[in-house]
């Protein structure tokens, strides 16, 4: 009888502070299924990097690959931090240190040749000869990866040739699945060569994963709150057992040095963010709306500059903390402003963008207070809604463009953030909006060049803050 464990991880988003008792957790169960002659697997379902975090910003994921080298993975997947966050050329190379291989079945060059750091399948032979196929897809966002020149692919395309190839030559096949719930669910019904699907993406945790026909389902939610285990026992290389367990990284036992070690991977990335000088500006740049000198003003004009158009919109939530008069770095324009959010310009008929300018006066009151998670956002509440070079006369509902009132057949032109068109309060931009997404920079990356030009440092400056 043979028996192997498999550990898997998803959705880690540079949690940082998980690593340590992650880490840990990984090195004492090899060593027990050595003890227990059981062989020991360890699969990451991507996402495991996140900019928002000043480490991971600042070595562009170089900090999470190192860790991931530490744990010696046996294959990963990438997910959307990984493919959408980083421009082509950092995608690129972010493996080139890696000591595991990145199984990625429907990403490709946009000349249609495989990326040099990915392969489609992996075949792992465990030490009694057991054959195990590992297959890797990512969520194919068909309108964005292409701005980053890949070649995304839906997964019907790509999955039954992967299947026919790998399958006859193994003896498990297992999907490392970034795709979401939803997806894996569909997959088990439609592919039931598939013995395993380890997923990710929706952050959904599966405790004792789930059988759907003939296929074993797991995931393990978020930020490495879990730790994902597999326990499968074979006869004559079959599969005759498949048991699925998580384990909450908060019950393991802590160290003294885990904090940190926290500590440590954020002092780290802020000091080499604060190495980057930006701009010295004369005053500063409050967070709140409502301030002398707020920030959102100049990145309004900032977003204006880079779209060249003459309005914009922004929500005051972005703006997480103020910058101080001075010479201020990269890493007081992280903190500022540390989401994976990118720009978009939006033409519109005047009344196309008259009945979207009622949509958002329609929902302002509800989001000014509204906790807004996710698609990029990394912030607390969506806040305040400021506009520039649009207002609103609320008595009369009429909508004014550089002063003029709209007219219903003309075209204008708004600068907004891509974050406005995957939200649901705004459904006059999916409907008819003409959305050109802007890659591969995020909000900060604009402002921050914006505030340079500016404000210039003088030649030789130095940053004297502490």
């Amino acid at each position: 009888m043979e028996k192997l464990h498999i550990i898997h991880t998803n959705d880690l988003h540079s949690h940082f502070e998980n690593f340590p008792l992650i880490g840990r957790f990984i090195n004492q169960q090899r060593q027990l299924d050595l003890q227990n002659q059981q062989q020991t697997f360890l699969f990451d379902v991507g996402d495991a990097s996140d900019r928002v975090h000043p480490l991971t910003e600042a070595t562009m994921a170089q900090a999470n690959i190192d860790w991931m080298n530490q744990q010696r993975y046996d294959a990963v997947t990438i997910g959307n931090s990984e493919g959408l966050y980083y421009d082509h050329q950092i995608l690129e190379h972010m493996y080139d240190r890696a000591n595991f291989p990145v199984i990625v079945g429907n990403l490709y060059e946009s000349q249609g040749k495989l990326p040099a750091f990915a392969q489609t399948y992996k075949i792992l032979q465990t030490n009694a000869g057991t054959k195990l196929g590992i297959l890797g897809l990512t969520a194919p966002y068909l309108l964005t990866y292409p701005l980053l020149n890949w070649d995304i692919r839906l997964v019907q395309d790509v999955l039954p040739a992967l299947i026919a190839k790998v399958r006859p030559q193994v003896d498990v096949l297992i999907l490392l699945s970034h795709l979401g719930i939803n997806t894996d669910r569909y997959l088990c019904q439609k592919y039931p060569q598939l013995d395993i699907i380890i997923g990710g993406h929706s952050h959904h945790l599966l405790p004792t994963g789930t059988i759907i026909g003939k296929t074993l389902v797991t995931a393990a939610q978020k930020y490495g709150n879990y730790i994902g285990n597999i326990y499968l026992t074979l006869e004559n290389h079959q599969l005759q057992t498949r048991t699925a367990q998580t384990v909450a990284t908060k019950s393991l036992p802590h160290l003294k040095t885990d904090k940190k070690s926290e500590l440590e991977y954020q002092r780290k990335g802020e000091e080499l963010l604060k190495k980057q000088l930006v701009a010295k500006i004369p005053y500063p740049l409050e967070a709140s709306p409502a301030g002398e000198h707020p920030a959102i003003n100049l990145a309004l004009k900032a977003l204006e500059q880079v779209t060249n158009t003459k309005a914009a919109m922004l929500n005051s939530g972005l703006f997480l903390s103020d910058l101080p008069a001075g010479i201020i770095t990269q890493n007081d324009i992280h903190q500022q402003l540390p989401h994976a959010i990118h720009l978009m310009k939006t033409t519109l008929s005047g009344r196309e963008l008259w009945r979207f300018l009622m949509e958002v006066n329609k929902n302002r009151n509800f989001l000014r207070h509204f906790p807004q998670k996710g698609m990029g956002f990394r912030g607390k509440i969506f806040g305040e809604i400021i506009l520039d070079g649009v207002a609103i006369n609320e008595n009369t509902r009429q909508v004014f463009y550089q002063g003029q009132e709209l007219d219903p057949i003309k075209k204008y032109e708004i600068a907004l953030l891509d974050h406005y068109l995957f939200i649901p309060f705004f459904p006059t931009l999916q409907i008819v909006g003409e959305n050109q997404l802007l890659y591969p920079d995020f909000l900060r990356t604009v402002f921050a060049r914006y505030l340079a030009q500016k404000f210039p440092l003088k030649v030789g400056a130095k940053n004297d803050r502490h």
